[in-house]
């Protein structure tokens, strides 16, 4: 019997150096949660015996527990390093066939072949769906989808509003709206340009030309150019009887802005500031109209030079994708070259109620067990979740040095259990040569 209970005490302490190895040989893996070896005494008795005589059997391996403390954060220059400061678990879709979600501390991402944000063992982040403000519209597991990144901003968006605040020169000549000529600067006050989109995503741009008529009154042309680099004059539409565009030089019509004697905006005639069809040669959509506001942007005069305040429009063209930002609660944006910025998902978290419970699957993730429990699923920074931080990686748990003076515990346990042994046989061989 005592061969045997050494004989346990072997294997506890092979156990113990086995499970310490594992974690010395991931003290330099990203997310590594170090585990611990627990034991049980084995006690053995009849249900007449006395409890109080009976010696114990050994010892036995009862679990390897694994201790989910936060480890140190380590920043780096990828925003697609992720880490959680807090409760919280990223989850990862094995595959595009496996329904299966696995969880993990390890937040080493990148980009597969088809955009999809994945760590390195090919298994896929998970998100919320969000609105275009980032506001998530479910939280349930069932509803996380795949993080894609999109190598374009979607089709083109033409432009159909152009917001304009200037300040006019009050000082300036008065000139004759009939004598407007584009290339001659004597015949307009000041001009301002800006580039706008067509239905293709073709950029053009238009010039608006300020003409002063009258005092506290401005004629203003609009010029762009065809696909041709002719100069395309763009006339501004009547909005009705009485209130019609004046017709000036060459037959293009402009509208007009008035002041009061401050210099403050009074009205624009037609009252709603709108091109014709604009048809720009290049196959775009020839119905384009564009309107100019000037009311709600600050538009005065005053005896200053001519400046731009307000200069701004409502198109874009194809844009590509130039960055991402991520969150502190896991709002995932991508960046794109025509200035857009597109809400993709919010990072989804989970926690359990007994995370000790969960069931290893390798490279640092695990899977939802019984012992666990469900995972529960949310936001960071919502409930107990914690904060995302991208450009950082939450490093191994493993304290090396503790992790030393395990090993050498383990091999004085293992050196005891092998003087037993040794104890023991000399005691038998004693027994044997008796005569």
């Amino acid at each position: 019997m005592s061969f045997n209970t050494a004989l346990s005490g072997l294997n506890a302490a092979q156990a113990e150096l086995n499970v310490t190895a594992n974690n010395i040989a991931n003290v330099a893996t990203t997310g590594f949660k170090e585990s611990r070896a627990e034991f049980a005494d084995i006690f053995s008795t009849t249900s007449f015996g006395s409890s109080g005589t009976a010696i114990g059997n050994g010892v036995l391996l009862a679990n390897v527990a694994q201790q989910f403390n936060q480890g140190n954060l380590e920043f780096t220059s990828n925003t697609l390093d992720l880490a959680v400061s807090g409760e919280g678990f990223f989850i990862l879709s094995p595959s595009e066939t496996n329904s299966n979600s696995i969880f993990t501390r390890n937040g080493e991402m990148g980009v597969d072949s088809n955009g999809f944000v994945v760590n390195n063992a090919g298994a896929r982040l998970q998100v919320f769906p969000v609105n275009a403000d980032g506001t998530v519209t479910a939280t349930s597991l069932s509803s996380t989808i795949p993080l894609q990144l999109p190598q374009t901003a979607g089709v083109p968006t033409v432009t159909s509003l152009v917001d304009i605040g200037v300040n006019l020169p009050a000082n300036g000549n008065i000139l004759d709206p009939l004598a407007f000529d584009p290339l001659q600067t004597s015949t307009f006050n000041a001009s301002t340009s800006l580039t706008v989109f067509d239905s293709l995503g073709e950029s053009h741009v238009v010039t608006a030309y300020y003409v002063k008529i009258a005092d506290n009154q401005w004629a203003t042309y609009y010029n762009s150019t065809d696909a041709n680099g002719a100069t395309l004059p763009l006339n501004i539409a009547d909005v009705g009887p009485g209130d019609t565009a004046p017709v000036g030089a060459g037959g293009q019509t402009y509208h007009t802005l008035t002041f009061d004697n401050s210099g403050s905006f009074v009205a624009n005639v037609p009252s709603v500031i709108t091109t014709t069809a604009i048809d720009f040669l290049n196959g775009s959509d020839p119905t384009q109209l564009i309107s100019f506001n000037y009311a709600n942007n600050n538009a005065t005069q005053f005896s200053s030079p001519f400046t731009v305040n307000v200069l701004d429009q409502n198109g874009f063209p194809i844009g590509r994708l130039t960055g991402v930002e991520i969150s502190d609660t896991g709002v995932v944006r991508a960046n794109f070259s025509n200035g857009q910025t597109t809400a993709l998902g919010k990072i989804a978290l989970a926690r359990f109620q007994n995370a000790q419970g969960l069931g290893q699957v390798g490279n640092n993730s695990w899977q939802d067990t019984i012992d666990s429990g469900a995972p529960l699923v949310g936001e960071a920074l919502t409930s107990s979740f914690g904060q995302v931080r991208s450009g950082a990686l939450e490093v191994s748990n493993v304290d090396l040095t503790a992790q030393l003076v395990n090993l050498i515990a383990a091999q004085r346990n293992f050196q005891a259990n092998a003087k037993s042994i040794e104890t023991n046989n000399t005691v038998t061989q004693a027994i044997i040569n008796i005569r």
